[in-house]
C-alpha cells in the first residue's frame, strides 16, 4: 500500500494548518486507495515518526514524503534527510521516497506566476 505524508514545519496557530491539510485532502480525493497524513517538524502533531508508524501499522509498504517548503532551506536540506534516514532504519521493510520541496516544482512556480497575473489591467 502506498502512503503519502504531507510534511510541513508546524505552527502554534491552529489556522496555519488549514492549507497543509487541504493538500492532504486533495491527494485523498484524487486517489482514495492512498493512505494520506500530515506530519510536522515542530509545534504541531503528529510528528513524522508518529505519522509513519500509523501508516506502517495500516499496511503501507511505500511512503512518499511531500515537503511543503517553498525553498530548499535548512529544514529541507539538512533536517528532513536525517529524519528520512532514521525512518528507513526503523522501518527497513518500507520504501521511503522524499519528493522535491514544493517550491522546487516548476509547475507550482508557474501557477503562482499565473495567479499573480490574473485580473491584471
Amino acid at each position: 500500500m502506498l502512503g503519502v505524508i504531507v510534511f510541513a514545519h508546524g505552527s502554534r496557530d491552529p489556522l496555519w494548518r488549514h492549507p497543509v491539510e487541504a493538500v492532504a485532502q486533495q491527494i485523498a480525493a484524487h486517489d482514495p486507495e492512498v493512505a494520506v497524513s500530515c506530519a510536522y517538524l515542530e509545534l504541531c502533531e503528529p510528528d513524522m515518526p508518529s505519522a509513519v508508524q500509523q501508516m506502517v501499522t495500516a499496511g503501507a509498504t511505500e511512503v512518499r514524503v511531500l515537503p511543503l517548503f517553498f525553498g530548499m532551506g535548512k529544514h529541507a536540506r539538512e533536517d528532513l534527510p536525517v529524519i528520512m534516514e532514521e525512518l528507513a532504519r526503523t522501518h527497513p521493510a518500507v520504501r521511503f521516497h522524499k519528493l522535491p520541496t514544493a517550491g522546487e516544482d516548476p509547475r507550482l512556480t508557474a501557477l503562482l506566476a499565473k495567479i499573480a497575473l490574473e485580473n491584471s489591467a
